[in-house]
């Protein structure tokens, strides 16, 4: 006698609505992993600049303003990451930075050199 295997409707069903509700809570979840990524990116990039002001400072004894790739003429910054936004604003013994990334997060990152850094 020939006996059929498989899954009967009921089953198909339950796991079904058993990956769209994971579906359900890993896209958001995936979502903010990635907004975070790109937050990180700016900061990080933000700190680099910072501390490549800091060792053009010991060359030049003043800081360099400086946004966007124009920001590549200091030390040891060959590129931004894709999609930064970067601005530094130098004055006499100090500097200010801002960093943000248009599917970041957190909006603008800020650094100011007076004050320790990031803020």
């Amino acid at each position: 006698m020939y006996q059929q295997q498989g899954f009967t409707l009921l089953e198909l069903l339950t796991s079904l609505t058993i990956i769209g509700i994971l579906t359900a809570i890993a896209v958001p979840q995936y979502s903010q992993y990635r907004m975070r990524a790109f937050d990180a990116r700016a900061e990080g990039d933000l700190r680099n600049v910072a501390l490549a002001e800091e060792a053009y400072f010991i060359d030049a004894e003043h800081y360099l303003s400086c946004s966007q790739y124009e920001c590549t003429n200091l030390p040891g910054i060959s590129r931004l990451s894709q999609g930064v936004s970067l601005e530094i604003v130098s004055e006499d013994l100090s500097f200010t930075g801002i960093a943000s990334h248009p599917q970041g997060s957190r909006g603008e990152i800020r650094w100011d050199s007076e004050l320790g850094g990031l803020q």
